[in-house]
């Protein structure tokens, strides 16, 4: 079910039903583009015209945040968990492993992308990749990367570069691509390598992964998360007061 949150549209989907969606489009190969929101991305957007329009012409945008989640329910959406990017990529390195599907990692440092590739592998025996290519290239290599990226008839294409490097790759090659299931991993290359380590499961259910973020990297992360959860919580707050006002007139 699509909905819209504030302003921002969200597919009110669970896990089961966003791997289904993945590998309907693989199967039909028609184009499905999935975008993860959490707080940090909708806060941008209302400052960043490209990371919106990404988000807003993406044919899947999961809810990958539990702020988003809770803000949800507040504004009275039947949400009733996330999906979060990195589970996802997951669940559907699976869904490939077993059904013969071949992704394609696009981004990291090439030391990261091989210790995530070679993860990959060990996890699932039987998967194959389409291709990798590290992040490290230039605008004027772009041309050659989308034409590797088609010929390499990839059947899912994960994008692990930051914002707005994705958005402009995206915006300017995604009908080129020929890839029928794309997804933004942001920084999942990391976490499968090892070089980042996810929250403990209790810390992650409690909606609490940013602290332990923070924990890992204060200098880059700190500001980052405390400035836009601030926004979000003003935003957030305007709009149930909104809500209500217009409920009880």
């Amino acid at each position: 079910m699509r909905a819209s949150f504030l302003g921002c549209p969200i597919d009110v989907l669970s896990m089961a039903e966003t791997v289904a969606r993945a590998r309907e489009a693989m199967v039909s190969r028609r184009r499905l583009q999935h975008v993860a929101l959490n707080v940090a991305k909708l806060v941008n957007m209302r400052s960043d015209p490209m990371l919106a329009a990404d988000v807003a012409n993406s044919d899947l945008v999961g809810i990958d945040g539990m702020g988003i989640v809770w803000g949800a329910r507040a504004l009275g959406l039947p949400v009733s968990n996330r999906v979060a990017g990195v589970d996802l990529l997951n669940e559907l390195l699976g869904l490939c492993a077993r059904e013969g599907f071949k992704p394609y990692f696009l981004g990291a440092a090439p030391n990261v992308l091989e210790r995530a590739a070679a993860t990959t592998r060990q996890r699932h025996p039987n998967l194959q990749f389409a291709g990798l290519r590290d992040g490290y290239f230039s605008r004027e290599q772009e041309a050659e990367i989308v034409l590797a990226i088609r010929a390499s008839g990839a059947d899912c294409l994960f994008i692990g570069m930051p914002t707005p490097r994705k958005e402009r790759f995206l915006a300017a090659h995604r009908d080129e691509l020929g890839v029928p299931f794309i997804m933004g991993v942001g920084g999942s290359f990391d976490v499968l390598a090892g070089a980042v380590r996810r929250a403990p499961r209790t810390m992650q259910r409690v909606g609490l992964e940013w602290l332990y973020r923070i924990y890992q990297e204060p200098r880059r992360m700190a500001w980052r998360y405390i400035r836009t959860n601030t926004v979000f919580a003003g935003i957030l707050a305007q709009a149930v007061v909104r809500q209500r006002i217009g409920v009880g007139g």
